[in-house]
């Protein structure tokens, strides 16, 4: 079903801004429908929110919507949660062809690719169809937020809302307040990730990487970097890290599950803001990426993700 839902006010399961506000957050819309949008969109919905998603390809909506779906109702095969349950979550889930279908929400996040033109040409967009009242946020992994918000008319009513992928079980997502955002829209989208998301909100100022990738895009690249001068194989390097540091997965292993496009894209980011040479991409990196070898997405990247034929 297409179209916009009206905010549901007065619900359990609504956050408030500070008294004066006028902005109670019920209804949250989500621009773009591709692997973030997506899962921004089944995270609000497993919180009790009502979601209108929008996307410019009726294929890629009925895509999200498919795989929303699926996602749903595997935790209902788990018996992680009642089919009842399960079936309010997809019945809160709208569609809108048209961006105007998101004018009656009350947080819209933009989750469209990492350009800054597509991303400054949507907001332009979204913040003419919103209510003066409505908070507007970019998911973003690496472009500055204050320059994103010359895209919007109220920046008071604008930050930054960076959330990892998978985004349904990633426990974490940054909000990035430039000097313009009010502390009441700060506050509320703080709460909002907090008590209805039920992830850890992590607020850090507006600089290059923001926290997360600040630190993570330079360690994955000294990895990359070992590997280029044959320091060690990257089965080593993975194993060091893993056996002797006590994390999940190696950074060459990570580098392949985030998309080696798109680690060299988020670095090239901070390098052009920061000069840091830990951002620099190494020459190994960059030609895998040339060559079409991203990662598991692709088949093949630092390792063969291929399945082994019977």
């Amino acid at each position: 079903m297409s179209g916009a839902t009206a905010s549901v006010a007065g619900t359990a399961n609504e956050t408030a801004l500070p008294a004066g506000s006028g902005l109670r957050i019920g209804t949250v819309g989500v621009v773009g429908s591709g692997t973030m949008g997506r899962g921004i969109a089944e995270s609000c919905l497993r919180a009790g929110l009502n979601v209108v998603l929008h996307d410019a390809s009726a294929r890629a909506l009925a895509g999200a919507r498919s795989h929303i779906g699926t996602a749903v109702q595997r935790s209902v095969d788990k018996g992680q949660v009642p089919a009842e349950q399960a079936a309010g979550w997809l019945a809160a889930l709208e569609t809108a062809a048209d961006m105007s279908g998101l004018s009656g929400c009350d947080l819209a996040i933009e989750a469209v690719p990492e350009v800054p033109e597509i991303k400054l040409h949507v907001l332009a967009r979204l913040a003419a169809c919103m209510r003066e009242e409505a908070v507007i946020a970019s998911n973003t992994s690496s472009i500055p937020i204050t320059r994103l918000a010359a895209g919007v008319q109220d920046t008071s009513r604008f930050l930054g809302l960076h959330f990892f992928n998978p985004v349904p079980r990633m426990a974490l997502v940054e909000v990035i307040p430039t000097v313009l955002t009010s502390d009441a829209t700060t506050h509320a989208i703080e709460l909002f990730v907090g008590e209805q998301l039920h992830k850890t909100a992590l607020t850090v100022p507006d600089r290059p990487g923001f926290a997360v990738n600040a630190l993570l895009i330079p360690y994955l690249l000294s990895a990359a970097r070992m590997l280029d001068s044959g320091y060690a194989t990257a089965e080593s390097i993975d194993r060091g890290m893993k056996l002797g540091c006590g994390h999940p997965i190696g950074p060459l292993e990570l580098c392949d599950f985030i998309g080696l496009d798109v680690v060299c894209h988020v670095a090239d980011a901070v390098y052009a803001e920061s000069r840091d040479p830990a951002c620099i991409v190494p020459n190994n990196l960059r030609r895998l990426v040339e060559a079409g070898r991203l990662g598991r997405k692709t088949g093949r990247g630092f390792y063969s993700h291929r399945a082994t034929p019977a």
